[in-house]
């Protein structure tokens, strides 16, 4: 008899496939780990084909909120967990809790004296410290995790905020604009992670625990552990942990029929509200298109440099008649100066032969890598995001009263009055909302690249009304 254990975690679909031989469940294969990218009844689908499992074979589903709409046998993570953790630990020293640090949440299931999972515990509802938010960081300073690893090798910890995901990437960022090693982010991001998960486990003696899900892969992360817990174990089965379980429960179980891919899934109304769709406010955006002009030699210009959390921008002005005769966008990848320097650059590229017989008087620097920028520029034009905020505006508009701009990192509010910035507010306790947090949800949940967002959003006719409460 073969099993076959699937758990679809809120980013992932991990699989294994056991048969019993003699008595003795043994791995015959397994699938680990592939992401979702949002959609988990393609995933599912594309693994029943692949495996073409037949009708003397059993399937069984884990996971938090999908196994309740496949029509496949399915199991609890509570269940799953205890089938992995008897067949795992066998006759070996009790435990007292199993820490499970996934991409969305960690929990830590106590356990009683039976090796029964007792209670739950759980971490506050913030974002920061998981799997994927990790990831996510990794990703805004510009490396990869295969890399980081090495990177963060003999390095000290740079200490990062745990108590908000917003607060956190506003660290790292401050930490590569002061050029902060990137291994030292990395290996503080992993000292908080532990944090996280030690700040849940106050409530539980810190000793004989096993940790599993997809970071109990971060070595980083382990090792912060280990110095604070007496017997920390990390199974060969963390990553697919619960999909391991649910596999063994099905060699003990019966189950339903595998139902033929048409009737895989239950048809049930969603959970969420909708909004309007975006289509019907087209028409009250009103953009506004700066005035281009063609370089001359001779012109004497001013460069505006924006150097942001995701991006760095510069144009050129020419001062005789407000126009821009060169414009940048690009990516800061964490690495400020350096992208200021690959502005100028590009600027010189752009303007060919013409560059040479330009005047640059002065260069005006704004953003959150605006100090060091400014120093590599040796100007003395350093100036903050609100002044620059409704300095732009009142260019286009004199009447203007209100600013909302929406960032990488954090969206602000700016009141002008008589043509004077007076008063504003900025998200100070929360990411959501914030340009990354769009860009990352729609890259790392929908496998969507930037420039695909706003053509697909268009699109959209029912926007399911999504929790703003936490990124």
């Amino acid at each position: 008899m073969n099993s076959l254990g699937i758990c679809i975690g809120a980013s992932t679909l991990s699989a294994v496939g056991m048969e019993k031989a003699d008595g003795n469940p043994a791995i015959i294969k397994s699938l680990v780990i592939q992401p979702h990218h949002g959609n988990p009844r393609q995933a599912l689908k594309s693994l029943l084909r692949q495996i073409n499992y037949g009708s003397d074979q059993r399937v069984v589903v884990t996971g938090r909120k999908f196994r309740h709409l496949v029509n496949i046998t399915s199991i609890s993570e509570v269940e799953a967990i205890e089938m992995a953790l008897a067949h795992v630990r066998g006759g070996s020293k009790p435990l007292n809790a199993v820490v499970s640090a996934g991409a969305e949440s960690f929990l830590v299931y106590l356990l009683g004296a039976d090796g029964r999972i007792s209670s739950v515990l759980t971490g506050n509802k913030c974002a920061s410290g998981t799997g994927d938010f990790f990831v996510q960081q990794l990703g805004r300073i510009g490396i990869d995790l295969e890399d980081s690893f090495a990177l963060a090798n003999g390095e000290t910890p740079y200490k990062v905020s745990g108590r908000c995901s917003v607060f956190c990437k506003s660290d790292c960022t401050h930490a590569t604009n002061k050029g902060v090693p990137k291994g030292r982010i990395v290996v503080g991001l992993c000292e908080m992670m532990a944090g996280k998960i030690l700040e849940i486990l106050k409530q539980t003696p810190r000793n004989n625990i096993i940790l599993i899900g997809g970071t109990a892969q971060n070595p980083i992360m382990v090792n912060f552990l280990s110095k604070e817990i007496d017997n920390l174990v990390v199974p060969a089965e963390a990553p697919y942990f619960e999909a391991y379980g649910a596999a063994l429960w099905g060699l003990e179980h019966d189950t339903k029929a595998l139902p033929q891919e048409g009737q895989l899934f239950q048809d049930t109304s969603s959970s969420f509200s909708f909004l309007p769709k975006l289509s019907n406010f087209v028409n009250m955006v009103d953009f506004k298109a700066g005035s281009h002009g063609q370089a001359q030699p001779g012109d004497e210009c001013i460069i505006g440099l924006d150097v942001g959390s995701t991006t760095t921008k510069a144009v050129l002005l020419r001062l005789s008649d407000d126009k821009v005769i060169a414009s940048v966008y690009l990516r800061t990848q964490g690495n400020p100066v350096g992208a200021a320097r690959e502005c100028y650059a590009r600027l010189h590229e752009q303007l060919g032969p013409l560059a040479d017989l330009l005047q640059i008087k002065a260069v005006g620097v704004t953003g959150s890598g605006r100090q060091i920028a400014g120093l590599h520029a040796m100007t003395d034009g350093i100036i903050n995001e609100i002044i620059a905020h409704a300095a732009g505006a009142l260019f286009y508009n004199s009447e203007v009263e209100t600013i909302f701009e929406i960032g990488g990192q954090d969206a602000k509010y700016t009141f002008i009055r008589r043509g004077v910035p007076s008063d504003y507010a900025m998200n100070d306790a929360c990411s959501a909302g914030t340009g990354s947090f769009l860009e990352e949800a729609a890259k790392e949940t929908m496998g969507l690249g930037m420039e695909s967002i706003a053509d697909i959003a268009i699109l959209g006719l029912r926007p399911p009304n999504l929790n703003d409460q936490c990124a």
